[in-house]
């Protein structure tokens, strides 16, 4: 058991966004080509709202200076009339609008749901015990609909915004061009200073999720392990982690805070400047034709439609837009699997192949003084062990029942940290390193293994998303797997894990084991289902793969054929070949000597 809640989460680098953008935007894409359709009803019923807002201010302008002014009451009230129609379309616009919009929001939320699931099943099983992607709640729940609402909200908030603002601008235009010079400059640059803040902001919002999934993710560690850290006195620390985080998480919401307040200026300068500036322009204006009816159809397309447009495209960009940027960004980028797997063992070197540098290669794995205790009081487990494994060698682990054979799996998959020394595998440290990295340095078989439904394939190449054919179909020619996968229809076939039997799920296990690129494996009792010849000829397969094997031995025969046998009898570890071991271990006589129904030899 860990000391303290290992693996807490770094909040990542700062980034203006631009990484972001390029991963969101080739997937955003596609997601549209595929929707031409909701997007070409969108722009029609758009179209209509553009020429409502045209409407609104023509009306008004010419209500005043054709009726009003005119000394015609009728023909003024009659304008009136056509900008009121026009005011009564937008209900039907929106209606029609929103029916269209749930073309793009459900099929958006379904496929953020299915990437969710898919890159935590896929972390989890290359994570192991203790690697699972505590952060997927937060994606499958909180930032699932944060996407979706922040979505509907910018496609809405856009659209009017486009459509608006042309048909408040014509309409400006058709009244007099010199009402343009006059509004224009004042939005620009409000407009400008607002686009100026989304890629900090965005990096803001960016960290302000890391940290908050952080939070999340020690919470949930430290609620799980709260028995072991008040056994182990560790709880200080944690609660120091904790305040770290929390105080991390109060920074990432000032620097927000900060950036919202440039917003807010920005808003101010668009949404109340240009008004003013047709106020103080209002004798320029007159001089050069500008009619009563022309400024007051200009104040019209500001107040009700243009301004209103531009404060809501601003508040949407500004919060909706950021939030979306981050959340697609960290739902639809990279999987923790890809960017940590190596090559694939066919086309790398052999794990105990020479360095380029000629350096003496480090082992596959080394325990340093290796001490572990579930408790303060407590007895160790594992006292002081020192233990070296080579690159390639094929190593068994024996002893009697609960003497510690699964914690030391645990503890060289990196799942489980030692309470005193150090573990490394391959050269590294994998104590408190992140799961996606452990899964490029080891693959983990528990006794209980893993099967999803899905294909064959899908399930053999969990650990190796590259796997063509022909490497499946090694995989299963190595590991004997063919009467099972001819039984479920081929490769292509479904696995339906409450139909296998633990032998049969056993099988698909090692065969997809077989595939990980990880130059370590590491069997925990995971062939206790099979058949002695079974085993035999799994593990022999899994021998010959290139890379490291250590086994926790279920039958006295895994032992013998390995290179060499480390035994654990809760006094002292003794580990060497099957020869060697005999003659130095007398719990290794005694189980060798049950296993042939022989007596056993006495030192």
């Amino acid at each position: 058991m860990t000391s303290a809640p290992a693996g807490d989460r770094r909040l990542p680098a700062p980034d203006d966004g631009s990484g972001a953008l390029r991963r969101v935007v080739p997937p955003a894409r596609r997601f549209l080509a595929r929707r031409k359709g909701v997007l070409a009803r969108l722009g029609l019923w758009s179209l209509v709202e553009s020429a409502q807002a045209f409407l609104v201010g023509f009306a008004v302008a010419h209500a005043v200076d054709e009726g009003f002014l005119a000394g015609d009451t009728r023909r003024g009230l009659l304008w009136l009339a056509v900008a009121l129609v026009a005011v009564l379309s937008g209900a039907p616009v929106v209606r029609g609008v929103f029916a269209q919009l749930a073309g793009l929001t459900e099929p958006l939320r379904d496929g953020l749901v299915r990437r969710a699931v898919d890159r935590s099943m896929t972390l989890a099983a290359l994570g192991g015990p203790g690697g699972t992607d505590r952060a997927a709640v937060s994606r499958l729940t909180n930032q699932v609909e944060i996407a979706r609402d922040s979505f509907a909200g910018l496609v809405l908030t856009l659209r009017s915004f486009v459509f608006t603002a042309a048909g408040a601008l014509i309409g400006l235009l058709s009244l007099h061009p010199a009402l343009l010079v006059v509004v224009l400059p004042p939005l620009a640059a409000g407009l400008t200073l607002f686009l100026a803040t989304l890629r900090p902001m965005a990096a803001a919002q960016r960290r302000a999720l890391a940290a908050d999934e952080a939070l999340g993710d020690h919470v949930t560690r430290s609620r799980a392990a709260l028995r072991d850290l008040t056994a182990c006195g560790a709880g200080p620390e944690t609660e120091r982690r904790g305040a770290e985080l929390v105080a991390e998480a109060a920074a990432t919401a000032r620097v927000l805070a900060r950036w919202a307040a440039v917003r807010t200026t920005a808003l101010g300068v668009a949404g109340n400047l240009p008004v003013l500036a047709l106020l103080v322009a209002v004798p320029w204006l007159r001089g050069r034709g500008v009619t009563a009816g022309a400024l007051l159809g200009a104040f019209t397309y500001l107040v009700q439609s243009l301004l209103p447009a531009l404060h809501t495209l601003m508040t949407a960009l500004g919060a909706a837009g950021a939030r979306l940027l981050v959340v697609l960004d960290r739902i639809l980028g990279p999987a923790p699997v890809r960017e940590a797997t190596p090559a694939s063992p066919a086309r790398a070197p052999a794990p105990g192949g020479p360095q380029a540098s000629g350096a003496r290669p480090a082992p596959a794995v080394e325990l340093r003084s290796v001490t572990l205790s579930y408790g303060v009081r407590a007895e160790p487990v594992l006292d002081s062990l020192d233990l070296r494994v080579a690159r390639g060698e094929h190593l068994a682990v024996v002893g009697p029942s609960g003497i510690g054979k699964s914690t030391l799996t645990r503890l060289v998959a990196g799942t489980l940290a030692p309470s005193g020394g150090e573990v490394r595998v391959a050269g590294q440290a994998v104590t408190g390193r992140a799961a996606a990295e452990l899964a490029a340095l080891r693959t983990l078989v528990p006794q209980e293994a893993y099967v999803f439904t899905g294909t064959v394939g899908d399930n053999l190449a969990y650990l190796r998303p590259d796997a063509d054919r022909a490497d499946l179909d090694a995989a299963v020619r190595e590991l004997g797997l063919r009467p099972l996968v001819e039984r479920l229809g081929g490769l292509d076939g479904p696995v339906r894990p409450a139909e296998l039997t633990h032998a049969e799920r056993q099988l698909v296990a090692l065969a997809r084991a077989y595939l990980s690129p990880a130059p370590l494996l590491l069997l925990d009792e995971a062939t206790c289902h099979l058949d002695p010849a079974a085993e035999a000829h799994a593990e022999e397969a899994l021998a010959r793969r290139p890379g490291t094997l250590v086994v926790v031995a279920h039958r006295l025969s895994s032992a013998v054929r390995a290179d060499r046998v480390l035994v654990l009898d809760g006094v002292a570890a003794v580990c060497g070949t099957h020869e060697e071991v005999l003659d130095r271990s007398p719990l290794y006589r005694d189980l060798t000597g049950h296993w042939h129904g022989e007596p056993s030899r006495r030192p």
